[in-house]
């Protein structure tokens, strides 16, 4: 089982729906039964918190369901327990890099962008404060890169045998 943790700040946007993205990709190719997928985010502020309600509006309409309730990144269990970290933007990589004191995932975490076809991205910026449109875009830039993501992860699929 490959295990997957996106992170972003508050974990009631960015994350949130890309973990929702991930889950409905992974049963539309049938990769489903092998990977895991959670999110998580470097403040609690949310904790125990549903979605943005913008964000789930705009998922929704794409086909993406939201159920995910906001939870802060544990250091000493998250670490561990997932085979890559997805970050969102230089922010939370840099809390999570602080938060790895003994420098045991460092080399998990990777930016969702990453994986965009677009190399001129970087980031995935907080719709947080901004209105519809930005909502959108924070829904691309997460499609394409994680169109990209799960081809990287069928590879591993297939490399480890997991099928």
């Amino acid at each position: 089982m490959i295990k997957i943790l996106f992170v972003c700040t508050g974990n009631i946007c960015r994350s949130p729906a890309a973990e929702g993205i991930m889950k409905k990709k992974l049963i539309d190719y049938g990769l489903d039964k092998y990977v895991k997928v959670d999110s998580a985010g470097t403040i609690g502020y949310h904790a125990g918190e549903q979605p943005d309600e913008r964000m789930q509006m705009h998922a929704l309409k794409r086909g993406y369901t939201l159920d995910h309730l906001a939870r802060k990144f544990n250091p000493n269990t998250d670490g561990d327990k997932f085979n890559y970290i997805l970050i969102m933007d230089d922010y939370n990589y840099d809390a999570l890099v602080r938060m790895d004191t003994s420098n045991k995932y460092k080399s998990k975490i990777f930016r969702t962008t990453d994986f965009s076809s677009n190399k001129e991205i970087h980031e995935v910026p907080d719709p947080y404060y901004g209105t519809g449109e930005g909502f959108e875009r924070v829904l691309d830039i997460l499609e394409d890169s994680i169109d990209n993501f799960i081809k990287f992860i069928q590879r591993e699929i297939e490399k480890r045998d997991i099928k």
